[in-house]
């Protein structure tokens, strides 16, 4: 048996690999020591092979499972499925093994972090200074702002628990219908248009489909507040960067604090560095714990579907 291992960061875990080996001690198991994104023929060659792939964030589509004869599982390694060919999975009859919200506290974490940072200006003071520039603007308090979230799902809720204790007016915004939920949180449900006008906070937690392909733009960023910040943990195309770069550099919004970008990683060293951007390079679900859990989970789920075939 071959079970290729496509994600970096799963691949340089000790731990996970150690425990991948001892619950298949017969297999030839291959990770990613490259510590790069594997694409192309990159990736193909990584798993062309294999009876099982764990997947990081790599592209999985019909060309590269085609290319794949003797596939019969793709586990995922964190929870975002916009990479993977589902339909191209059912085609060919590949299981695939996946559980939601594995890394939602790592993710929430983060997202309420960057709140903190951009409301009282921790990273805009924190380079002036390291170049001696004395620069006391100390922004403003999160407590009692309006935060829309945008996509109410494993982090979206995990978001609004960690929220209590700062007392924020939460609008929130899901295709789901969740007002028992909403009622029980005293969260205000509201369209993306209100959310966009109103809030001082907007973070997004949606997956990446059609409908939220470029949700945020230059119509929507139009929307915002001169006082607003965006926050983007979730998946990069869900942003136009071209029109999020314009708004910046016109000060047309405060601030925006971004983990995922429409090509990763991102080119564009004029966005990057401007000063009313945080930037992060797509570490918003690997905390350590994040990592580990992740890395079970994937693990569990080729245990669960070989121990079932016996």
């Amino acid at each position: 048996m071959k079970i290729s291992v496509t994600s970096v960061s799963f691949s340089k875990n000790h731990l996970l690999k150690e425990e991948l080996i001892a619950a298949f001690p017969r297999a030839k198991i291959k990770f990613n020591l490259d510590g790069k994104l594997l694409a192309g023929q990159e990736l193909l060659d990584h798993v062309s092979d294999a009876q099982a792939v764990i997947l990081g964030t790599e592209k999985f589509d019909l060309q590269v499972i085609k290319s794949c004869p003797q596939l019969q599982i793709v586990s995922k390694y964190g929870v975002g499925l916009d990479n993977l060919d589902m339909d191209a999975c059912k085609q060919f009859q590949v299981a695939i093994g996946w559980t939601g919200g594995v890394n939602r506290l790592s993710v929430a974490e983060m997202t309420v972090g960057f709140m903190l940072d951009l409301a009282r200006n921790l990273f805009y003071t924190c380079l002036p200074l390291k170049k001696g520039e004395w620069n006391k603007q100390g922004g403003c308090q999160l407590s009692g702002k309006k935060v829309g979230i945008i996509g109410v799902g494993h982090i979206g809720k995990e978001i609004i628990r960690l929220l209590k204790p700062f007392r924020c007016q939460v609008m929130v915004n899901d295709i789901i219908d969740q007002n028992e939920y909403y009622k029980q949180q005293e969260v205000e449900e509201a369209s993306k248009e209100n959310i966009f006008q109103q809030c001082q906070f907007i973070t997004i937690h949606t997956p990446l489909t059609e409908k939220t392909f470029h949700l945020v733009n230059q119509s929507t960023l139009a929307m915002m507040n001169h006082d607003a910040f965006l926050i983007n943990t979730a998946r990069g195309p869900i942003v136009k960067l071209d029109d999020l770069k314009h708004a910046l550099q016109k000060n047309k919004i405060a601030g925006a604090a971004l983990d995922v970008y429409e090509k990763e990683p991102p080119g564009d060293l004029e966005f990057l560095g401007l000063p009313n951007l945080i930037c992060t390079p797509h570490i918003g679900g690997n905390a350590k714990e994040a990592i580990l859990a992740m890395g079970q989970s994937a693990i569990g789920h080729l245990k669960k579907f070989y121990l079932e075939r016996k």
